[in-house]
Parts: structure tokens; C-alpha cells; sequence
């Protein structure tokens, strides 16, 4: 009896395994199917327009026209396989988080090395609506660094390759493409629908500075790549305000172009790289194989013909960045670059040391000290970015952000507690003689402002190091 109850068992088992197995597949194969139905929705002539001369998918194709109308963004994660598929950035970021992420639409200009990898973290990061701009095709070139295309892509326009590999990925996403040329003429239709970001990816001058001078006219948030070509080191690069940029001809011209056209000088984000370049622009040979002039050679007018030498890893860690910073943004954490500080070790060892002789000087003791070099390294360099707490302001920050520590010096923020990492301030030397002239009452009652910015800093350095 007890055999018998056993088969039974068995059998039972089974058939609920199997009914479970089955229903597993059916779900797979739907989802295979669908994505098919997707990539031949994009391959379709039918779902093609012409702009500018070339073919580019019809604008809203994603939502107007109904082709995803049953993909509600603000559901995205309600569904079992893009929750699974999203739940290492859900773990990350929380749910609340990540859902602002899904719910964010984002624009990316220029899909090159650059941007194509930009984009495509965007999308595995679970963006709900990605615009693509690019008016290039695919080259055989282009093939050491783009993010997914490959040599059956070659000669199709930028933004469809993207599109196409980006529907098999997250096919959830409303992936809007265009083959389109960003100028003047188009901004008011590119930039249209109040987007949450906008990448800018762009590798000519004109054309960038035409995007970004557009995005500081409408309020949009931008974050711009300056010049990935002719470097090799990734731990050079670097994020922070477009006028803090060093050692990037790019960013050089763009600074000096925004500055003079449209009286831009400062609050574009930027990703660029402190390293020199390794190398220079090839000469341009023309058929003959003699040097010619480049520009008698260019398809669109203002856009380079001579070829920048590209290590094909560098761009595509400028587009993880840039694909990073966003992300953080959309969601909502909090993050702090590293500040581009030009000071070397000595200079932290000068500032240690100063600190020492003015606790021996005012305090008798330099028992109070809890800091050594290390730790005088992240107070001066996370906390107040290589200036005095007093020259902070967004308006001041400029490429020469960093001073000279001739001038500079940590002092205590509230006498009464040790000199430690929550409690130190770098003051030039006139203006930490005047803060301990006063009290914290003073400055509380006299420059809230200042007294309120100066205690949320330090409770960083409290959270950093556990206090």
C-alpha cells in the first residue's frame, strides 16, 4: 500500500511539474514571439520616414501611433520579467527610486562611441523613453567602439542599428529614433516634450554648442562629453562643471564659444578627461594620397573630415559614465564627484602641518589633532574642494578652481570639539584669523546661510566616516 502511494505521489508530481514547466515556456515564447514581431515593426519599410533626405522612424512611432499603446511606463515594474530583469538596480536604488528611472524620458545626440554606449546602459538601467539622434551611418570603422552594432549594421543610419539591438534588450522601452542632423532649425522639435535629460554626444563644435546654448535656454538638464578621442588612461576622467575642464581642446573651444555667442560661462555638467592627448589629428590625404583641405571634402558643412585616433575603451567608459551620472540623477542619489583639486601630496603635507603648529600656538596642545595627511587630503579635497569654505559659491567655481595652499589653512569649525575630520574648515589665512576672533552664536545669528552650509558639509564627513 505504501508502494502504491508512493507511485501516486510521484505521478502527481509530475504532472504538476510539467504543467508548471509548460506554462514557463508558453510565457517564454510569447515574449520571443513579441520581440520578433518588434524587430520585423522596425525593419519595415512601411514604418519609415524621410528626413532630411534619409530615412528615420516616424516621430511618437513608440506611442502615438499605437504600436506600444498597451506599455504603460509607470506599470513597467509591475511586470514579473522586467522586474526580474531590472532587480539588481531595484536592490540599488529601492523601488521607489528605480521607478523614477523608468517613468524618465531621455534624449541622446550622437550615437557614436560615445553615446551608443550612453544609451545603451540607459536602457539596461530600465529608462522608459529614449530619444536617438544621429544623422551618421554605421561604418566599418566605428566598429572598435560602438556599443551594438556589428558588420551586418554596417551602412545603416546610427539611430535604427540602435533602435533595432535596443528592442531585443528592453523592448518595454518607447525607443524613439531619428536620422536627423541637430541644428538651430530643429532644437524646437527635438527638444520637445520636456525631457528629464539630454546627452549630449556630440564631436563638432558647432553643433554641440548649438545643443547646449538650446538646453540652458529651455532650463533643460544637459551633461556633455568633451574629447574621448587620442587618450588611453581611464582614471583621468573626470566630471564636473564645463568651466573646470583642463587638458581638452574640445571643452577649450566649447568654453570659449558658449562664452562669446550666447554669454554661457558656467553650469553644464561635463565629462571629460584631465589626461593629454597621446595623439594628434591625422593629415588629411585625398585620393592622390597628397594633403588637400578638408573642408573641400565635407558632407556636411562644419563637420571634421580629418580622423581623430580613437583607443575604441575610452569613449565607451565616457558613455558608463555619462549613462551613470544620469541614472543617479533621475533617481535620486545622492553622489559626489571628485572635485578637480591640482594639489600633489606635498601640499597636504604642507596643511598638516600648519594645522599642527596653529593648535600649538592657540591650544598649547596638538593633542586635539585627530586628522593625519590622509585624512587632510579628503577634508580639503571632497569637503571644500581645494578652496576656502568661504569661496564656495557655484558662481566663483571656474577651471582654476584650486589655489595655491600659500594662503590656505584648517582651522577648527567649532572650538570647543578636536580637530577632526567633522570638524575642520579650510579658511585663508585672514579669514580663519577673523573665525577665531568669533563664535558659532555669531556666525549663526550674523550668516545663517554660511552657517547652515558649512554643518551640512561636515555632516557629510560625519556619514563618510561612520561618526
Amino acid at each position: 500500500m505504501a508502494d502504491k502511494s508512493k507511485q501516486w505521489f510521484l505521478i502527481g508530481g509530475g504532472a504538476l511539474l510539467g504543467s508548471i514547466s509548460t506554462l514557463a515556456l508558453l510565457k517564454v515564447f510569447s515574449r520571443l514571439i513579441k520581440n520578433q514581431q518588434m524587430t520585423k515593426m522596425i525593419n519595415s519599410p512601411s514604418a519609415l520616414s524621410k528626413v532630411n533626405g534619409k530615412e528615420s522612424l516616424l516621430r511618437g512611432t513608440a506611442k502615438r501611433d499605437g504600436l506600444l499603446d498597451t506599455l504603460d511606463v509607470s506599470n513597467f515594474l509591475q511586470d514579473e520579467v522586467v522586474s526580474e530583469q531590472l532587480t539588481r538596480n531595484i536592490q540599488f536604488f529601492g523601488i521607489e527610486s528605480q521607478q523614477k528611472v523608468t517613468e524618465s524620458f531621455v534624449v541622446v545626440i550622437g550615437l557614436g562611441g560615445v553615446g551608443s554606449h550612453a544609451a545603451s546602459m540607459l536602457l539596461r538601467s530600465g529608462v522608459g523613453r529614449l530619444l536617438l539622434v544621429d544623422f551618421d551611418q554605421v561604418s566599418l570603422s566605428s566598429l572598435n567602439r560602438h556599443a551594438v552594432a556589428t558588420r551586418d549594421d554596417v551602412g545603416i543610419p546610427k539611430a535604427l542599428c540602435l533602435q533595432k539591438h535596443f528592442s531585443l534588450i528592453f523592448p518595454e522601452c518607447q525607443i524613439e529614433a531619428r536620422v536627423q542632423l541637430f541644428d538651430e532649425s530643429s532644437a524646437e522639435e527635438i527638444l520637445s516634450g520636456q525631457p528629464d535629460f539630454v546627452l549630449d554626444c556630440i564631436d563638432n563644435i558647432d553643433t554641440k554648442v548649438a545643443l547646449l546654448a538650446a538646453c540652458v535656454r529651455r532650463g533643460l538638464r544637459v551633461l556633455s562629453a568633451m574629447g574621448a578621442g587620442a587618450k588611453a588612461d581611464p582614471t583621468r576622467i573626470r566630471i564636473a562643471d564645463l568651466r573646470e575642464s583642463t587638458n581638452d581642446p574640445l571643452s577649450r573651444s566649447v568654453r570659449y564659444r558658449l562664452r562669446k555667442d550666447y554669454g554661457i560661462s558656467s553650469g553644464i555638467p561635463t565629462v571629460f578627461s584631465l589626461e593629454k592627448p597621446k595623439v594628434k589629428l591625422l593629415p588629411f590625404k585625398g585620393p592622390s594620397g597628397e594633403e588637400e583641405n578638408p573642408s573641400d571634402y565635407q558632407i556636411v558643412p562644419g563637420f571634421r573630415v580629418r580622423i581623430i585616433p580613437v583607443m575604441g575603451t575610452i569613449p565607451a567608459i565616457f558613455g558608463q559614465v555619462m549613462a551613470s551620472y544620469v541614472v543617479t540623477q533621475l533617481s535620486g542619489l545622492s553622489v559626489h564627484t571628485e572635485p578637480v583639486v591640482n594639489l600633489d601630496l606635498d601640499h597636504y603635507h604642507v596643511l598638516h602641518q600648519r594645522l599642527l603648529e596653529h593648535e600649538e600656538l592657540l591650544y598649547g596642545s596638538t593633542m586635539e589633532v585627530l586628522v593625519d595627511v590622509e585624512e587632510v587630503m579628503y577634508v580639503v579635497k571632497e569637503l571644500w574642494r581645494g578652496r576656502s569654505a568661504r569661496d564656495q559659491s557655484e558662481k566663483e567655481v571656474g577651471r582654476k578652481m584650486w589655489r595655491s595652499v600659500n594662503e590656505l589653512m584648517l582651522v577648527r569649525w567649532d572650538k570647543t570639539k578636536p580637530a577632526a575630520v567633522s570638524n575642520l574648515i579650510l579658511l585663508k589665512f585672514k579669514e580663519a584669523d577673523e573665525h577665531e576672533s568669533t563664535t558659532l552664536d555669531a556666525i549663526k545669528e550674523d550668516e545663517p546661510e554660511f552657517y547652515t552650509m558649512v554643518n551640512q558639509v561636515l555632516r557629510r564627513a560625519e556619514m563618510d566616516f561612520a561618526l
